[in-house]
């Protein structure tokens, strides 16, 4: 039996990199791709896929978003995160957010290879670079890394949203909160990351690679 892959990627060159590089495996079947969040979802909808490989920028959301909206519907899919940030920048928000393995799109082809047979058998792929960077959190505790990485799962998708420019009423209305309540999650990204104000989250954001 082949491995069914789908490709969520905004650029249509690395779909088609993917697409061919993969087809070369007799293992391997692409069967879907999307250019964004939205047809990301609707190919988790119609089923028939093994393991997603899914970038973490997206013209219409972003990546964290689109992974929880993949893992919500399909909790047992696995999903490969295969992004243009350093793995400092998303690997370990991405990995507790649900995601099976993280890759940065400068590794070798074969790591993908690997890395999507290895999330097929139902286990999780955590490259060299990814487990010195959980071992050094595990070691020096949690408050000494990146601050992003202290927020939880809805205060990481809040950040962003706030990061990107998004209104309170806005994102209140995408994640189906309150405004009350998208507030409340602001607060607290604030007190988490000692921050005054959505200008410094911007830049915080800028300046750790977590939007461009």
């Amino acid at each position: 039996m082949s491995i069914r892959v789908a490709i969520v990627d905004d650029h249509a060159i690395v779909r088609a990199g993917l697409r061919q590089y993969l087809a070369e495996e007799m293992d391997l079947q692409v069967v879907g791709e999307a250019a964004n969040g939205r047809e990301a979802l609707d190919l988790v909808r119609a089923g028939g896929i093994d393991v997603l490989i899914l970038d973490v920028s997206m013209p219409d959301q972003n990546g964290v978003d689109v992974l929880l909206g993949v893992k919500a519907r399909a909790p047992e899919l696995p999903v490969l995160i295969l992004s243009s940030y350093p793995e400092t920048h998303y690997a370990t928000a991405m990995l507790k957010q649900g995601a099976s393995g993280y890759l940065n799109k400068d590794c070798e082809p074969s790591e993908i290879l690997a890395a999507v047979r290895m999330l097929a058998l139902g286990r999780r792929y955590i490259s060299a670079g990814v487990a010195e960077l959980l071992a050094e959190q595990h070691s020096s505790g949690k408050g000494d890394g990146p601050l992003h990485e202290q927020l939880s799962e809805r205060e990481l998708q809040v950040f962003l949203r706030l990061a990107q420019g998004e209104t309170i009423g806005a994102i209140a209305e995408s994640l189906s909160l309150s405004v009350k309540t998208v507030s409340t999650y602001r607060t607290r990204v604030m007190e988490k990351m000692r921050l005054e104000s959505n200008s410094d989250l911007t830049y915080y954001a800028l300046k750790n690679g977590l939007i461009q």
